[in-house]
């Protein structure tokens, strides 16, 4: 059985588990960019603010992601917009393959209507086609790739090539 729910304290080191072996998976690609080590206090405001979310199967957790309601850095002046930014999806190894994304495409078109927003955005890093292709076959437009101005308060990836940008309008079509 799949269910999503809030992440919680005594996940946050399934979390961190997580981001190392998607980093691992990441740095033996050699093709795309490769997640730093994420900071503890980040992920650890998430969960308190009930904006990190894990999907289970059978109590087992086989992916993780966090939301934020801003992503100034990234989405420039475009962030004005009623959205929610999805960050740092990472799936447990023994779960690839089931398509999480387009779970969470669909758990996100109802949490934002929750929240009253129009749009559901993503990023990533890097000129993966693969992923691109990804995103875009579970619904999201790909709305271009762009080199960051400032990347001061981001984490250090950012420094390392354009972001693609991804959004789904909710009131679109």
């Amino acid at each position: 059985m799949q269910q999503i729910e809030n992440s919680n304290q005594e996940d946050i080191e399934e979390i961190f588990r997580l981001y190392r072996l998607a980093s691992d998976y990441q740095r033996g690609k050699k093709t795309v960019v490769v997640w730093p080590e994420f900071d503890r206090t980040m992920v650890n405001i998430e969960v308190v603010q009930d904006r990190q979310f894990k999907l289970l199967i059978n109590e087992e957790i086989a992916c993780v992601w966090a939301i934020t309601f801003s992503d100034a850095q990234i989405w420039g002046e475009n962030n004005a917009d009623a959205a929610i930014y999805i960050h740092r999806i990472a799936t447990n190894p023994n779960f690839r393959g089931h398509n999480f994304v387009g779970a969470i495409v669909d758990w996100s078109k109802t949490y934002a209507v929750a929240q009253q927003k129009r749009y559901i955005r993503l990023d990533t890093l890097g000129d993966n086609k693969g992923l691109i292709r990804h995103y875009t076959g579970a619904g999201f437009d790909f709305i271009g790739m762009f080199e960051l101005e400032n990347v001061d308060e981001l984490p250090p990836h950012y420094k390392d090539g354009p972001v693609c940008l991804f959004q789904i309008d909710l009131q679109k079509g």
